[in-house]
């Protein structure tokens, strides 16, 4: 039977159980926790250093009512790296490949975000959907596509990582099995094509940190907007 190229992204089950559910959590057991004595190792001293500056970095905009998010956008963005990085691997399964997860992780928290500014500050968050100085005329249609830009917001996010990393995944696939085709009969132009294939990693690895980072950032700049 011929497999599609878009089998890598099904949800693999074993005995009945999907194990998307383990690819979700075994990623928190990698991250190593600190310990009560005052000088840590290297490895807890990086991830602590890491989180604080991206913590400073994505908060520095926002109103000191948006801090409260630091701790969940962190964990988010600690969580997405870690799921598209573990993804690269070899025999392995990237739950962010799925639209539904990505969807399920975007719409909630987009809609905290438009929860928050209605309950706070219901005028300024109604204000958003119509530019100052707008003329008469064009009101009823500003005011539709302004609605329509804000709900398509969680689509455009869970879309954006889903479309990134599957492309990624896709060119991998691809140009691994150039190199074992053509392994036998050019070798010289399947050693070229492995030296695309490890610069394509390389950059699918560049890709796997940025498009989480842009989640979050994204998210953060939603919180904005709303407190």
């Amino acid at each position: 039977m011929t497999l599609s190229l878009f089998d890598q992204f099904s949800y693999p089950w074993h005995m009945g159980i999907p194990l998307v559910a383990i690819a979700l959590t075994i990623p928190w057991i990698l991250f190593p926790t600190p310990s009560a004595r005052w000088l840590n190792n290297r490895v807890v001293t990086f991830q602590g250093w890491f989180i604080a500056r991206f913590t400073h970095q994505t908060f520095m905009p926002l109103n000191v009512g948006g801090h409260k998010w630091a701790l969940l956008l962190a964990s988010l963005m600690v969580f997405l790296i870690s799921l598209n990085m573990l993804g690269l691997l070899p025999y392995t399964f990237t739950p962010t490949t799925q639209l539904s997860l990505n969807l399920a992780l975007a719409v909630p928290l987009w809609l905290a975000t438009v929860t928050i500014g209605m309950r706070n500050q219901p005028t300024a968050a109604l204000g958003h959907l119509l530019p100052e100085g707008t003329p008469t005329a064009l009101i009823p249609i500003l005011v539709i596509i302004e609605t329509i830009s804000l709900f398509i917001r969680p689509v455009a996010l869970g879309v954006r990582l889903t479309a990134n990393l599957t492309a990624g995944h896709l060119l991998i696939q691809l140009v691994s099995t150039a190199v074992l085709v053509l392994l036998p009969m050019m070798p010289a132009v399947a050693a070229l094509t492995a030296v695309l294939l490890l610069m394509l990693t390389l950059l699918e690895v560049a890709v796997a940190m940025i498009q989480a980072y842009v989640f979050v950032l994204l998210l953060s700049l939603y919180l904005q907007e709303n407190v």
